[in-house]
């Protein structure tokens, strides 16, 4: 009897390892909540209130399924540790590559789960004057203003490319192996729109 009773709790102990290992594979393949503009109603003070709203939103600015195709240098990064593109890339001169090597070359229309390779039929790096990696939140925030910097948007433009363009929302299903940007593009959007009717303040 002992020993039957051993046998069941290994079994029960191996089950309770696996359902572990299942919940963090879960997690893993899921982003990490966002608070809704509803959260920051009670701060009496606008510009305060406007600073933790965009504070809340660069969760999703500074997350890596953004960051990467924000990057300071002319490659893009890639993976939840921002590597280095693999193999070597170039921005070149349109953000799509270069001519010998475009980013259509590997990335299709839709990302390919079998090689994890990414995809989106507009797959490109942002323009090299809105990079963001290694700047500030607040380097960000006033990067995101200013129209020499951000494409010539003005702010209902950059409202909605952060809230519809698709390939703003594909942060949100990227496939097998990467992390999910927080909350969702909904949610993003109504935070960025927040920020915006408070008065667009910015972190110093």
């Amino acid at each position: 009897m002992a020993t039957v009773f051993a046998r069941l709790a290994a079994v029960s102990a191996v089950a309770l390892i696996a359902a572990g290992a299942v919940a963090a594979a879960q997690q893993a393949e899921t982003g990490s909540a966002l608070r809704s503009p509803a959260a920051f109603a009670s701060m009496g003070d606008e510009r305060a209130r406007s600073l933790a709203l965009f504070q809340e939103a660069s969760k999703v600015i500074t997350h890596p399924r953004c960051m990467n195709c924000h990057p300071a240098s002319d490659t893009p990064n890639q993976g939840d540790t921002m590597k280095p593109h693999r193999p070597p890339v170039a921005r070149g001169l349109d953000g799509h590559g270069l001519v010998v090597m475009r980013c259509t070359t590997c990335h299709g229309q839709a990302n390919y789960d079998p090689a994890r390779v990414p995809g989106h039929p507009n797959w490109h790096l942002a323009p090299v004057s809105m990079a963001w990696e290694g700047l500030s939140v607040g380097q960000i925030c006033r990067q995101l203003k200013d129209r020499d910097r951000n494409g010539g948007l003005d702010m209902a433009a950059l409202l909605h490319h952060m809230a519809e363009d698709s390939l703003v929302g594909w942060a949100w299903s990227p496939g097998k192996g990467r992390t999910p940007a927080p909350g969702s593009q909904a949610e993003f959007g109504a935070l960025v729109k927040a920020w915006a009717d408070t008065g667009a303040h910015c972190p110093n």
